[in-house]
């Protein structure tokens, strides 16, 4: 195989001529090589953010403009009442963002509320009444259902967390219009706002004096419409996953969701759902044939025993208390996971939190008693917790996605071997001890969620990971590939791939969905550019494939395109 220093002019100046529509050429590079400029690839995997709500005022890189809010059109970013009439005003119930405590500068109202707020039909500017100084954030394992209000909590300048579920999302983009993010939204007008990019610690990192190369992709949407969950899944599986035999009577077991005729489960503050208390966002996709007493599932919803919302793993570690018939079967499809296991290609899955939370003893990460009588000791706890699984209070059970997989069950050397603890691969990037590929989740606190994290703090602990790589012995030769799992219900103005509007690229009934953020970070790049070319979650494990030589997992990893484009970008600038 030939390297990708050796490609990389030939290759970028082909990428750069190459339509969104076509597949990217498959990256040919010996990533174990003695000559491969990669021996490491680390995929950050953050949380919940759209592009314009965190990178949209990037700027330029490289003589290259980002496509972020300097180039947002009205004609994307008016937001429309489920009536089709725009809004006058925005409504918000985060408890920083109404009027009072803000003054208010306009009326509105819509499905029979009627409000004032601070706010126009725009994007606005959320550090800008709710900065990161502002004591908004939730001590760890509180949910604040609208936020807490200044001065009532911990420093960070925590919002409201907001609605980001599979058939929400698709309603929301309205086929490309972006035009329904506030109408279909639990927080209203906060899905239109934005943090100043420039004040993020990644942005200031990366400009700072004697900073690594960087190359950001605009054009990175997530793999699957809706949550976390779903797309953890994508990342590693490009698949959803199923629910054999699920119930389907209409109790209270069956999971299937309940849609009304504009494909909504749910009803929001500005969003009336047609079917009333008869509509049921669950965690499964709308039956394709409801049982007697449930609504029929319009044609072109996206139906069957398809998991899609927030589900536990089967076994533990999972939230205490789910019931057996809530919690995923285990699943058998192919992952990335399998396909590096088969090439023989190091590699593990660090997750902030997992020693403790899947009883670990002793293992990096581990903060608990050694024995049952000893319990679990560490005051973060999850109060509900039995010893030896002692999870954090902002631990995530459905961000462990490999935990649903039956090759990767409890008592499996599979688990054993690639199930791992944040912790290790901190330890391992200090020491040089890094395997070929790491995925890295932080854990809850640290991940930039909004509801439960401060952007803040989470943008600071991806700087801190990024310097623990590139200052580490393996920092000359790894690949640091940043990105987020998904929108985090917040509004974007670039339509996705599939929609009138959008840049042409695989698509399907599961998604892309909304434009997430994503950044390429390495000490071999000798230039910091912007990558055009459209992508989405499977890029990540396509670039996997390409380097490894490795068959696809799924259908959009094969068709899509991988981040060759971008890497050759930091190589050779295009050259």
């Amino acid at each position: 195989m030939k390297t990708l220093s050796r490609i990389a002019g030939t290759m970028t100046c082909a990428l750069a001529l190459a339509t969104a529509a076509q597949a990217a050429t498959p990256l040919k590079a010996d990533p174990v090589g003695p000559n491969g400029p990669f021996k490491h690839v680390v995929v950050i995997y953050q949380e919940n953010h759209s592009f314009d709500n965190l990178y949209g005022g990037w700027g330029a890189v490289g003589g290259k403009e980002v496509n972020g809010r300097p180039n947002i059109t009205p004609d994307k970013s008016t937001q429309l009442k489920e009536s089709g009439k725009p809004y006058n005003c925005l409504y918000q119930n985060d408890v920083n963002l109404t009027s009072p405590p803000l003054p208010s500068s306009c009326k509105d109202n819509a499905v029979g509320l009627s409000y004032t707020s601070n706010f126009g039909n725009a994007p606005f500017r959320i550090d800008s009444v709710i900065p990161s100084s502002a004591t908004t954030c939730p001590p760890p394992g509180v949910f604040a259902t609208h936020g807490l209000a200044n001065g009532t909590g911990i420093t960070g300048g925590c919002t409201e967390d907001i609605v980001h579920r599979y058939y929400t999302e698709i309603y929301q983009i309205d086929k490309g219009k972006q035009d329904h993010y506030v109408t279909g939204s639990d927080a209203s007008g906060l899905s239109m706002g934005y943090y100043d990019t420039t004040l993020l610690p990644i942005f200031s990192f990366l400009h700072a004096n004697g900073a690594p190369n960087y190359v950001i992709a605009d054009n990175f949407f997530q793999g699957a419409f809706g949550g976390s969950f779903l797309n953890h899944q994508w990342l590693i599986a490009a698949a959803s996953p199923v629910f054999p035999s699920a119930v389907n009577d209409g109790s209270s077991q069956d999971l299937h969701s309940v849609v009304d005729n504009n494909g909504m489960a749910a009803t929001t503050p500005l969003y009336a759902n047609k079917l009333g208390s008869a509509a049921v966002d669950a965690q499964m996709t709308a039956s394709c044939s409801p049982p007697a007493g449930r609504a029929k599932t319009p044609a072109g919803v996206t139906c069957g025993d398809f998991i899609v919302n927030t589900t536990q793993p089967f076994f533990q570690p999972y939230s205490p208390g789910t019931p057996d018939y809530k919690r995923a079967p285990l699943q058998t499809n192919l992952t990335i996971g399998d396909r590096l296991n088969e090439a023989g290609v190091t590699w593990a899955w660090y997750s902030g939190g997992w020693s403790n939370a899947d009883g670990e003893k002793g293992k990096p990460g581990w903060t608990n008693g050694a024995t049952k009588a000893d319990g679990c000791t560490d005051p973060n706890v999850l109060p509900t917790a039995v010893w030896p699984n002692c999870p954090d209070k902002t631990f995530q059970f459905h961000h462990q996605p490999f935990a649903y997989f039956a090759n990767y069950r409890p008592g499996t050397v599979a688990r054993a071997t690639h199930l791992r603890d944040e912790a290790e691969f901190i330890q391992r990037a200090q020491q040089g001890k890094l395997p070929q590929v790491s995925f890295v989740k932080p854990l809850g606190i640290d991940n930039e969620h909004p509801g439960y994290a401060s952007e803040t703090t989470g943008s600071s602990h991806l700087v801190d990971l990024i310097n623990d790589v590139m200052n580490g012995p393996d920092g000359a030769n790894t690949l640091i590939i940043v990105t987020y799992d998904e929108f985090g219900g917040q509004w974007d103005h670039v339509s996705p791939p599939g929609t009138p509007g959008g840049p042409a690229g695989p698509h399907d009934k599961w998604g892309p969905g909304t434009r997430i953020p994503a950044l390429l970070v390495s000490k071999a790049f000798k230039f910091s550019s912007v990558d055009h070319i459209e992508h989405d979650t499977t890029s990540v494990m396509g670039t996997l494939e390409h380097l490894y030589g490795l068959a696809p997992v799924g259908t959009r990893d094969a068709q899509g395109h991988d981040l060759s484009g971008a890497i050759n970008l930091g190589l050779s600038n295009g050259l």
